[in-house]
C-alpha cells in the first residue's frame, strides 16, 4: 500500500483511511454529508495525489497524443486543458484523462490512479513507432483539489495571479503558497468550481498548511474521497471502473462529444462505424421515486421485473435528499421521463430517467 506525501497529515487530522487504487487514502474526516455541503456551499480541500501524471515532450509529443487520445489535442494552446479518453482496440475505454499543454512541445497527461501502469503500457506501445519523449512523474508529484464557490476568494492571498481570470479548463504556472512554480488549474470533479494544484511531493505539506490557513475564515475543511464521489455523481461525471471500463462503448457512455474523427486515432475506424450504426443502449441518470439507495451492481428492471440493465454508480444525494444513480439501459428507455425500476433487495423501486446534472446549483 502506497502513501501520499500527506498520509500522516490526514491521520493526524483524524481521517478515516482506506485502501484506494493501491494508496492509503482519507475516505472521510467528519462524515460525507458535512464534507459534501462544505464543498457545495463554501470551500474544501482534497488530497488527490494518487492520480497519475505523465509528461509527453518533444517534436513528436503531439503526434503521440493525437494517436492515443479521442479528443483533438491540436486545438490546445499553451495554458489550456482538455478532457479526453484513451480508446482501446476493441471498442472500450482504457481510461479517461485530462491533457494539459504546458509549453509548445510539453504536454501533461493526468490519469486515474488505478490505471497508471495500464495507461503507461498502452501509450508506450504506440510510442514505439512515434518516438516522443515520455516520463512517468506520478511518484514525484502531488495534487490538491481546492473546490467550492468560495475557492477563488479564499485562495487569492496565496498567489500573485488573479484567480478569477483563470477560465474553466485553463491553467497557469505561477507562485502559490510560497512555492515558485506550481500548476494552478481551473478544473475539478465536483461541479462547484475551484482549482487543482500540482506541486512536488516535498512542497505539498507547505501548500496544504497554507491552504487551510488561508481558507480558515471561509470555513475550509479537508474533504475525503467519499464526498468526492457524491459530488461527482450529482454532476453525472463518469467514474472509471464504474460507469466506463475496458468494455464500455464511449458512445453509449455519452462521450461522443470528445470523440473527434477529424484525425486518425486508435480504433477510430471501428468507432466511426459504431456511431453510424446507432446505439442499442445508453448510460442514463435516474432518480428514485420512492425511498431507497441505489448501489453499484443493483439490477435495473422493467415493470414486469425483467432485468434490462445495471446500476453503475448510485448514492443518496446529500443535496437532493433522494436516491440517484447512473446505469445502462436500452436506448428506448433513455429519454428523460422514462420509467424504470431499481431492484433493491426484494423490492423493485420505481425510478425516473432525468437529464444531467442532478444538482443544478
Amino acid at each position: 500500500m502506497k502513501n501520499t506525501a500527506l498520509s500522516s497529515t490526514h491521520e493526524a487530522l483524524g481521517a478515516k483511511m482506506v485502501p484506494f487504487a493501491g494508496y492509503n487514502m482519507p475516505v472521510s474526516y467528519e462524515g460525507v454529508n458535512v464534507e459534501h455541503e462544505t464543498v457545495r456551499n463554501g470551500v474544501g480541500v482534497f488530497d488527490v495525489s494518487h492520480m497519475g501524471e505523465f509528461l509527453i515532450e518533444g517534436p513528436k509529443a503531439i503526434d503521440l497524443i493525437q494517436k492515443v487520445s479521442s479528443n483533438d489535442a491540436s486545438k490546445l494552446t499553451v495554458g489550456k486543458a482538455q478532457y479526453s479518453y484513451l480508446p482501446n482496440e476493441k471498442g472500450g475505454i482504457v481510461d479517461d484523462l485530462i491533457v494539459y499543454r504546458v509549453k509548445e512541445e510539453v504536454y501533461l497527461l493526468v490519469v486515474n490512479a488505478s490505471n497508471i501502469d495500464k495507461d503507461w503500457e498502452h501509450i508506450s506501445k504506440y510510442n514505439t513507432a512515434i518516438g516522443a519523449d515520455m516520463r512517468n512523474i506520478s511518484e514525484n508529484y502531488s495534487l490538491l483539489a481546492i473546490q467550492g464557490p468560495k475557492a477563488v476568494e479564499a485562495m487569492q492571498a496565496l498567489t500573485s495571479v488573479d484567480l478569477s481570470e483563470i477560465k474553466f479548463y485553463n491553467f497557469v504556472v505561477a507562485d502559490f503558497a510560497g512555492i515558485e512554480h506550481v500548476i494552478i488549474s481551473a478544473t475539478g470533479y465536483t461541479g462547484s468550481g475551484g482549482f487543482e494544484i500540482y506541486c512536488k511531493n516535498e512542497e505539498v505539506k507547505q501548500v496544504w498548511d497554507k491552504v487551510l490557513e488561508a481558507g480558515a475564515d471561509y470555513g475550509i475543511k479537508p474533504i475525503g474521497l467519499a464526498a468526492r464521489d457524491t459530488l461527482r455523481l450529482e454532476m453525472g461525471y463518469c467514474l472509471y471502473g464504474n460507469d466506463i471500463t475496458d468494455e464500455t462503448s464511449p458512445f453509449e457512455a455519452g462521450l461522443g462529444w470528445i470523440t473527434k474523427f477529424s484525425k486518425d486515432f486508435v480504433n477510430s475506424e471501428a468507432l466511426a462505424r459504431e456511431k453510424e450504426r446507432g446505439l442499442e443502449r445508453k448510460l442514463v441518470a435516474f432518480e428514485l421515486d420512492d425511498r431507497g439507495i441505489p448501489r453499484q451492481g443493483y439490477d435495473i428492471v422493467d415493470g414486469q421485473g425483467k432485468k434490462i440493465g445495471e446500476v453503475t454508480s448510485g448514492t443518496m444525494s446529500p443535496s437532493l435528499a433522494k436516491g440517484i444513480g447512473l446505469g445502462y439501459v436500452p436506448k428506448i428507455l433513455s429519454e428523460a421521463g422514462s420509467k424504470i425500476h431499481i431492484q433493491i433487495r426484494k423490492n423493485a423501486i420505481p425510478a425516473t430517467v432525468v437529464k444531467l446534472p442532478f444538482y443544478k446549483g
